[in-house]
């Protein structure tokens, strides 16, 4: 008797059985805010000490709130779950709400990353923080 597996049940298996928690696998999977935004008020790009690379789009609304966020994501599993994570912990805040969140949010989120993934989570937070300051040093000051 074969059984048959799909791609995603097994690249889902797969990443639990490297350590990773539901919640991260799901954002992984789904990948809900991967991609760009045409006419984004700000775009910023970080590079990481992995060599990943993160490029933030964010638009604003009319109240200075974050309306949408996406990221195109040259990276692993970890960098694409923290970063999709992140952008469910900013999305709808203020500018300055926003710079709060941290690392340790973001591994709540996802529940739990293999060790070797954490820096993951620095670089999205990292890249979030970095297209919010700069979008908050040109419009603001």
């Amino acid at each position: 008797m074969v059984t048959e597996i799909t791609t995603s049940d097994a690249e889902r298996k797969m990443l639990s059985d490297a350590g990773y928690a539901d919640p991260a696998i799901n954002y992984y999977l789904e990948k809900k805010y991967m991609g760009c935004i045409e006419n984004a008020d700000q775009v910023s790009e970080k590079i990481g000490s992995c060599g990943d690379i993160m490029r933030v789009y964010l638009k604003m609304d009319d109240h200075n709130l974050i309306d949408d966020v996406r990221y195109e994501i040259t990276g692993c599993a970890g960098a694409i779950s923290a970063a999709m994570a992140a952008v469910d912990l900013v999305k709808g805040k203020t500018i300055d709400d926003a710079l709060k969140m941290n690392d340790g949010d973001v591994f709540k989120v996802l529940e739990n990353i293999p060790e070797k993934k954490h820096h993951c989570i620095q670089l999205a937070v990292k890249t979030m923080h970095q297209g919010i300051l700069e979008y908050k040093n040109r419009t603001i000051m």
